[in-house]
């Protein structure tokens, strides 16, 4: 396979240089943010068009813009820049005295069923080790394995898994929660079919949970009725309660919000209500000596 680019030309001054200029819009502007002369700044950005064989930037009297593989470059090298701080930040971690960093990605469920109890009990045995915790949505849990910025997921199943290794260590419940004045309130149970009726809270593109929903409609023949869609179940709740419409939601995850919402909870019939956490791992990944350790935590805990 031919090499279209070689990394050894392309240095982070110049890359820095480059996201100055574009965001700027002045290469003018973008050398003086770097302390860079005029003419070096231009030769930077020259060498660099010359090095990807692309035009880079649209230059007109009012400035610079970027071209499609201008902002192709802007966004690798965003991810460059993430990616070497997160180094030194690691790197830092051995400096004050831990030996190890494990960057855990988790959706809420997780965090708030799962998490707290076996974290606690990992970071009590092992003071050495740091644990970088982020809460995100399964899709982006996934995404985030696979392009190796997290080193352990924990999601709920019905996010795609295609290059993970996978293990369930746990369960959640999902149910309807409603305003106690909506129609759904006055059942103890429902089928997810009868629910369609209704306007539907859901979370953003990305979820299991919407994942889970949107195709037991479609087997069903039917479509959720979105009205709106957020970002958190805390968000779900609140759009809930003022009656915007329903939504399904983890009950051990929520029955906070839930209860302090007023909200109403009906049970789904449904088989799939009950889903499974799952413990992930890129599967061609190799594993830091800190990372197997709190897996096999992790699975451990749920074992016992």
């Amino acid at each position: 396979m031919k090499t279209l680019l070689n990394p050894a030309r392309i240095d982070f001054v110049t890359l820095k240089l480059f996201c100055a200029v574009a965001k700027s819009g002045s290469i003018t502007k973008g050398a003086n943010e770097c302390s860079l002369a005029l003419s070096a700044a231009s030769r930077r950005i020259s060498e660099l068009e010359e090095t990807v064989g692309l035009s880079l930037l649209n230059r007109s009297a009012k400035g610079v813009t970027l071209t499609h593989a201008g902002h192709a470059v802007m966004q690798h090298a965003l991810r460059l820049f993430q990616g070497f701080e997160q180094f030194s930040n690691e790197l830092g971690e051995y400096s004050k005295g831990y030996t190890g960093h494990v960057r855990l990605w988790a959706n809420m469920s997780a965090l708030t069923e799962f998490l707290p109890a076996a974290l606690a009990q990992f970071l009590k045995d092992h003071v050495e080790i740091q644990v970088e915790v982020e809460e995100q949505i399964s899709g982006d849990i996934v995404k985030a394995l696979l392009d190796g910025i997290a080193d352990i997921g924990v999601f709920a199943e019905g996010a795609p898994t295609t290059g993970l290794d996978t293990q369930v260590i746990g369960n959640d419940k999902l149910v309807i929660a409603c305003s106690k004045s909506h129609p759904l309130s006055k059942r103890k149970r429902a089928s997810f079919e009868e629910c369609l009726e209704y306007d539907f809270v859901g979370l953003n593109r990305g979820s299991s949970l919407l994942e889970l929903t949107s195709r037991s409609a479609e087997k069903l023949g039917k479509q959720m009725r979105l009205r709106i869609q957020v970002r958190s179940y805390d968000a779900m709740c609140q759009m809930i309660a003022v009656n915007l419409g329903v939504g399904v939601l983890p009950l051990q995850a929520c029955i906070a919000q839930i209860k302090a919402m007023d909200l109403q909870i009906v049970a789904l019939d449904d088989s799939w209500a009950k889903r499974n956490l799952l413990l992930a791992i890129k599967s061609d990944s190799t594993l830091s000596p800190s990372a197997k350790l709190l897996r096999e935590h992790l699975i451990n805990q749920c074992a016992t």
